[in-house]
């Protein structure tokens, strides 16, 4: 029997809608955080796991990179990318006027900053597991809660859509990834994902690193850090590059990295995503 695709759930979420999108046949289970997501597809419960990785208003999603560079089980298999709607739900007869907290994912929350800031600059804001999550947290509060979610999970628990696109660009968008036990073969149009890390600090160290996928004429899509979480002033570097891990070229520069870290690993090798990353 096949095995299921875990996401991050309740159902209603956005990473709902983008695990049907990738695969509309998939028999799905949802996990109440990206931690169970990962732990599913590395336990073998699951076949593989969706979860965010990358929003285009706040960035990185630290949750799924920390299990990247912690779980060496789990790969990136493929990606896709979503245009992200948020709605401001609310029980039936709930005024905005009337609220008093709201409940959303920390990621959507940031993303309406703004409209937060404008109409309810006095409103209590709290963190829920998923966006989805946020409406059941917000149904268990009463009358004067609200929470920020897509305008599905208004649908799936019979609730009100107070406001529509309150995020504060339209061009919003949510890169995704496919978690699985090892990634995918060359395409021809690919990227690699990977992280790593140095034993020393001494200047140009980086930019030694860098160079080697320059002087291979390798596009770098992605470069950041962040905290190692073993000790201040220690931290991981991260980095996206065209091509796949296989090719020649893409292949010697890995290894010359991994000569000069402390610390490597590849997430993936897999298709680049050619949908629309438009609304």
């Amino acid at each position: 029997m096949a095995r299921p695709v875990a996401y991050l759930g309740p159902p209603g979420t956005f990473t709902e809608q983008a695990a049907r999108k990738d695969n509309p046949q998939a028999d799905l289970e949802s996990f109440p955080s990206i931690q169970g997501v990962a732990l599913a597809v590395a336990s073998g419960i699951a076949d593989e796991g969706v979860a965010p990785i990358e929003n285009s208003l706040e960035g990185s999603v630290n949750d799924t990179l920390d299990i990247l560079i912690r779980q060496p089980a789990l790969f990136i298999r493929r990606e896709l990318v979503l245009p992200i709607a948020h709605c401001l739900l609310a029980a039936s007869g709930a005024g905005a006027g009337d609220l008093e907290i709201i409940y959303s994912h920390p990621q959507a929350l940031g993303q309406c900053r703004d409209f937060l800031e404008r109409c309810f600059p006095k409103v209590q804001l709290v963190a829920s597991l998923s966006t989805a999550a946020a409406v059941e947290d917000m149904m268990e509060s009463g009358p004067k809660a609200a929470a920020i979610a897509p305008g599905q999970a208004a649908r799936l628990h019979g609730v009100e859509i107070l406001a529509t696109g309150i995020q504060d660009n339209n061009s919003n968008m949510t890169r995704f990834v496919v978690l699985s036990g090892s990634d995918s073969p060359p395409t021809g149009d690919d990227k690699t994902s990977l992280c790593f890390s140095f034993g020393e600090d001494r200047p140009g160290l980086l930019h030694e690193v860098l160079g080697e996928f320059a002087r291979r004429d390798i596009n770098l899509a992605k470069v950041e850090s962040r905290p190692s979480k073993q000790f201040l002033g220690d931290y991981v570097f991260l980095m996206d590059v065209h091509g796949h891990r296989e090719e020649p070229a893409v292949k010697e520069a890995l290894r010359s990295l991994k000569g000069r870290s402390s610390m490597f690993r590849v997430f993936g090798s897999y298709p680049r995503w050619r949908g629309s990353t438009h609304p």
